[in-house]
């Protein structure tokens, strides 16, 4: 499978406690990579330079893949963008400085779809970013997310890094967030026809009008698309990675209802935000490359929620996303 990597490598993941990094380290193991390296938040604040600095210069990595960060949903955003806008900015800010200066082999940024303009044309292919206003719940979340993007161009052009930007659609899976004040859409609708379920209740009240269509990529989807471009994509292009398929929020509510509580109904509160209208990604590149996602959104949604059942007490009832942990 691989072309250039060396299972030996030492490959470092920022954020391996969350969504993604989690993903991320069981396809590595999975693939055999033994020198996996990780550090918790609790050992290492990657809002702080000089900390970062010290920990890459004693461990060396060859290899980074960065899907560290804060993230949220739309309440989250809306709610704490000056943490949103600050805490990314410094995360990929040391990251990527440290990366360069201890002369990392390769770095895979991990961004994110909202970067990309509000009401840009369906799907969006890469060259659409910066053509147009951001959307405004979660703005500063994307400043940060295109300022990392840039830097790494900006590290590739200066410094002949080998510095790569994917951006992810949608995610859920193992390790999501399901508070509800902080939560992507997804979780939220699980935990909440969960919730419902587990009271006895009948009806499920939603937010926005259900019209919004998002598309979702299971998060293994994503760590196995991270191994392929850390192995065979080195162009300064950002790349999209998702499924080119979407579906109204309304469809993912009743497919959420069907394998959670078929016996509920739910309805819509048009009074809370819809966020962007459409946000549904050209992954013809990476078609092109010979990736393609393999987990349909019903199969996923049925095992997320078979996870979810199994470690509820410790996805839920947090006040807020850790320092990715995503």
């Amino acid at each position: 499978m691989f072309q250039s990597l060396n299972t030996k490598a030492n490959i470092y993941v920022a954020g391996h406690r969350g969504l993604v990094g989690s993903a991320i380290v069981r396809r590595l193991e999975k693939d055999g990579f033994g020198n996996i390296l990780t550090v918790p938040r609790s050992e290492l604040d990657l809002r702080n330079p000089l900390a970062v600095d010290a920990w890459f210069t004693k461990n060396r990595p060859d290899y980074v893949i960065h899907a560290a960060g804060k993230v949220g949903g739309i309440h989250a955003n809306a709610s704490y963008p000056a943490e949103f806008l600050y805490d990314n900015l410094m995360i990929h800010s040391t990251v990527l400085h440290a990366a360069w200066q201890t002369g990392v082999k390769k770095l895979l940024y991990l961004g994110s779809s909202c970067i990309y303009p509000r009401d840009c044309p369906q799907p969006i292919k890469e060259e659409y970013l910066l053509t147009g206003p951001l959307e405004p719940t979660n703005e500063a979340y994307a400043i940060a997310k295109i300022a990392g993007l840039k830097s790494c161009q900006a590290y590739r052009r200066q410094y002949g890094c080998h510095f790569i930007s994917a951006m992810p659609t949608n995610l859920y899976g193992p390790n999501d967030n399901f508070d509800l004040h902080s939560s992507h859409v997804l979780p939220a609708l699980m935990r909440k026809f969960h919730d419902c379920r587990a009271a006895g209740g009948t009806e499920v009240t939603l937010w926005g009008t259900g019209n919004p269509r998002r598309e979702f990529l299971h998060v293994d989807d994503l760590a196995d698309a991270c191994v392929f471009l850390l192995d065979r994509y080195d162009e300064e292009p950002i790349i999209n990675v998702g499924t080119g398929e979407d579906i109204s929020i309304q469809e993912l509510a009743e497919l959420m209802r069907q394998i959670i509580f078929p016996e509920s109904r739910f309805i819509f509160d048009p009074s809370m935000p819809d966020g962007t209208p459409r946000k549904l990604l050209d992954v013809s590149r990476i078609h092109k490359l010979g990736w393609h996602h393999r987990i349909a959104l019903s199969e996923g949604i049925a095992s997320t929620y078979e996870w979810f059942k199994k470690h509820a007490p410790n996805s839920i009832n947090v006040t807020f996303p850790e320092l990715n942990r995503r």
